[in-house]
């Protein structure tokens, strides 16, 4: 059995101590005789013996209805199993770089950050009992949700993801950093971060490499992709009509530093140049990350807190009807 709100829970021995300090201050009744010898001989009754009767029947109701209040249910059907999962933080490149558009959906052309959510949302639905945070970067690095298991939610947060929302850059520093700050106090055996580039850090305050250092600190791997074609790949701009033309143009990727990356905190580097690859390569992080671990799953619980609400009614009802009849007490 649990319970919604087992703090009310001590409300019982404090209503105990209230009532029994009550029942010590008040004065019982009592008859003056003259004379004692009048009831020399007279034994004690099954009256006098259950005399407080009454007060135990209130007691024990006012018990009744707080442990009611509590929200007692009866736990219907209780899981252990154990499971594969780990703890992921996402680290996602949004910089202007990642408007280049050499990737394609189902034939469709569309610019890198639009791939990797398409992927990274299909890799979050695919987990079962993985805790996933994001963080998005460009100029500056910023938490996009915390580790969770709603799944939905953190998808909801993905697509919040955009272009041009911070200041542009490719701070990947700055990235890492914060992904360690999710994982640092993280008491899980598998610790990683997948973080996601497609160009040279240029910004933030934070070298690479100390960050990845730090990583290996608290025993968080990291595995680096590198997005993007070598080649010259077509980017948008704006004419001075406000159209959308295409360039080519050439966007560098610092593989050398991702690799290091890598090396340090014992994880891998890739090198994703189309769909098909992206895909393969979080498929190929999924595989090779897995860990043990035990979940308790409750499947169902049941209100309970009416029966105990009729025991109570009844008791009060019980107690009423015996202190003004068999126990009245005389004025």
């Amino acid at each position: 059995m649990t319970f919604k709100d087992p703090l009310l829970l001590i409300l019982i021995p404090i209503a105990l101590v209230s009532l029994l300090l009550l029942l010590k201050n008040t004065r019982p009744a009592v008859f003056r005789f003259s004379s004692t010898n009048l009831l020399k001989g007279l034994g004690s009754t099954w009256k006098t013996r259950f005399r407080q009767m009454p007060l135990v029947l209130r007691l024990a109701a006012i018990i009744l209805f707080i442990i009611a209040l509590a929200g007692p249910q009866s736990i219907l059907e209780k899981t252990v199993h154990e499971t594969e999962g780990v703890e992921i933080v996402l680290a996602i490149d949004s910089s202007g770089s990642m408007a280049a558009e050499d990737f394609t959906i189902k034939g469709n052309r569309v610019n890198r950050l639009a791939l990797v959510k398409n992927v990274v949302e299909e890799f979050i639905q695919q987990r079962s009992s993985d805790r996933i945070g994001l963080i998005a970067f460009a100029g500056l690095a910023y938490v996009v949700s915390p580790l969770t298991t709603d799944y939905d939610w953190l998808s909801a947060n993905l697509e919040r993801i955009e272009l041009g929302l911070i200041k542009d850059g490719t701070a990947i520093g700055s990235g890492i950093i914060s992904s360690i700050s999710r994982l640092k106090k993280s008491e899980a055996k598998s610790k990683i971060v997948i973080i996601l580039t497609d160009g040279i850090n240029n910004a933030g305050k934070i070298d690479p490499l100390k960050a990845a250092e730090a990583a290996k600190v608290f025993g968080i791997k990291i595995y680096t992709i590198g997005a993007g074609s070598a080649d010259y790949v077509p980017f948008p701009v704006q004419n001075l009509f406000g159209r959308i033309i295409y360039r080519k143009v050439l966007i560098e990727l610092d593989e050398e530093t991702l690799k290091e990356i890598a090396r340090i905190t014992g994880g891998k580097y890739f090198r994703a140049t189309d769909e098909k690859s992206l895909r393969n390569i979080y498929n190929e992080i999924d595989a090779l990350e897995k860990t043990t671990i035990e979940n308790t799953d409750y499947k169902e619980h049941k209100e309970i807190f009416q029966s105990f609400l009729l025991m109570a009614m009844l008791l009060i009802a019980l107690e009423v009807v015996l202190s003004n009849s068999i126990f009245m007490k005389a004025p």
